[in-house]
């Protein structure tokens, strides 16, 4: 898996959980303050678009990820 593929999935699955722990129709649900996670992930999504730099991508090229 190349650090792009793997972002998408980190994000994608934050997403999900974070939904899930914050809507309350959600059999898994906690708190609606999870709904700011959702926010903060695709604000970094939008921002890192924009920007062409990503925190996650940065952890995983350290942690030995191959780019391509």
């Amino acid at each position: 898996m190349t650090i792009n593929r793997a972002i998408r999935v980190i994000a994608g699955l934050f997403i999900l959980i974070s939904v899930a722990l914050g809507a309350p129709a959600s059999p898994l649900y906690v708190s609606g303050f999870w709904l700011w996670f959702t926010v903060f992930v695709g604000a970094n999504l939008f921002q890192s678009g924009l920007t062409q730099w990503c925190l996650m991508e940065k952890i995983l090229k350290k942690a030995g990820m191959p780019e391509a």
